[in-house]
């Protein structure tokens, strides 16, 4: 059963957190705990707060075994922001803006498999099959034709090798 819990208007950007929020779903509620107290970052410790209070709300509200739960996901939401000015030089402002967020957490008792990683692309790459790995040589593009197709048909064709032509100056006259 999934138990969730939220904490709105965080004073954190919700990128931040997220960053947070990544590094413990998947992981027991305890595991995801200890990780989150030794996290320099300073929304780890509002990320923990939800994650206890799911795991609180599973325990009380549904009767779930503590150490049993585990965190599913945890989600960081964008928020309204504070919006405010500062003087900068030559009288403009410049513009200042609190971001806020919501968390969400959810926990489960029942047994979650690891949250699929992105891969690389040269993970991809590798693990790809052989027909799809390498793409398909396209053969070499030939010289586009210089005279039209009017032209070609009236030519006369040579059969025999081309003639010499004569050494001449650069200009084209002999002498």
């Amino acid at each position: 059963m999934e138990v969730t819990s939220t904490a709105k208007w965080v004073r954190t950007t919700a990128r931040k957190a997220r960053l947070v929020a990544n590094v413990v779903e998947g992981q027991r509620v305890s595991d995801a705990l200890t990780v989150l107290s030794f996290m320099p970052r300073h929304v780890a410790r509002d990320v923990a707060k939800v994650i206890k209070s799911a795991a609180a709300n599973a325990e009380h509200n549904y009767s779930l075994d503590a150490d049993a739960l585990r965190v599913v996901r945890v989600t960081a939401d964008a928020a309204g922001m504070i919006k405010r000015f500062r003087p900068k030089s030559r009288g403009s402002v410049g513009s200042v803006f609190k971001r806020m967020s919501h968390l969400t957490a959810v926990v489960t008792d029942e047994v979650v498999e690891a949250p699929a990683q992105k891969k690389t692309r040269a993970a991809q790459h590798a693990a790809a099959p052989e027909s799809i790995a390498e793409p398909a040589k396209s053969p070499a593009k030939k010289a586009p034709a210089r005279r039209s197709t009017a032209a070609k048909e009236t030519a006369p064709v040579a059969d025999t090798a081309p003639e010499k032509e004569e050494k001449g100056d650069d200009n084209g006259s002999e002498g």
